[in-house]
């Protein structure tokens, strides 16, 4: 799965987490590994520019999402495999998100994190216009959010203990390099 992200914002966030987040959400929802994603991160006014332009809206917001309509298409009908899928573009502006944030109790990467899968959900055909489709989107939301959130702290304590042990093989005499045969 390809993910690629651009931080044009001017607000300093890991990347590399709300990438996580887009490949968490997107193997949640069983998309192919083929598929191709973009996030992008703008400014206050480029994205009341693109919330104007494409939604006639005045003024910025969170989260836009530009799906590329290619889910059933990814491959010419000539090709041996399927090709990778164009999902399309999640744009979000962190200086708007930074505000729900602080409205919600959370950090300014929780809310990025929400916003993502937020945006994963729309690029695959989930909206909240009605209420029912309200419903289903946001409790499909919270349910990957809450994994996430789980698989992540799972990582991290798994990060730490491996630090933990690192230090205490080195300790005695048998760290990785030793293990190997390397010096």
């Amino acid at each position: 799965m390809s993910i690629e992200i651009a931080n044009e914002s001017g607000v300093a966030v890991d990347e590399a987490s709300i990438v996580a987040a887009a490949r968490f959400a997107l193997d949640r929802m069983n998309v192919s590994k083929l598929a191709e994603l973009s996030v992008l991160l703008v400014e206050l006014d480029v994205m009341s520019d693109l919330h104007e332009r494409w939604m006639d809206l005045p003024g910025p917001t969170d989260v836009m999402a530009f799906p590329m309509d290619e889910l059933e298409n990814a491959r010419r009908p000539d090709a041996p495999e399927a090709g990778p899928a164009l999902l399309g573009d999640i744009v979000l502006c962190p200086a708007f998100a930074k505000d729900q944030a602080r409205k919600a109790g959370h950090s300014l990467i929780d809310e990025l994190h929400l916003l993502t899968v937020h945006g994963v959900l729309h690029l695959l055909g989930y909206d909240h216009a009605e209420p029912a489709e309200e419903r289903e989107m946001f409790t499909l939301q919270k349910r990957i959010l809450a994994d996430f959130r789980t698989a992540a702290a799972e990582a991290k304590r798994r990060a730490a203990q491996r630090v933990e042990d690192d230090k205490l093989l080195g300790a005695v005499g048998l760290s990785e390099s030793d293990k190997t045969g390397e010096l």
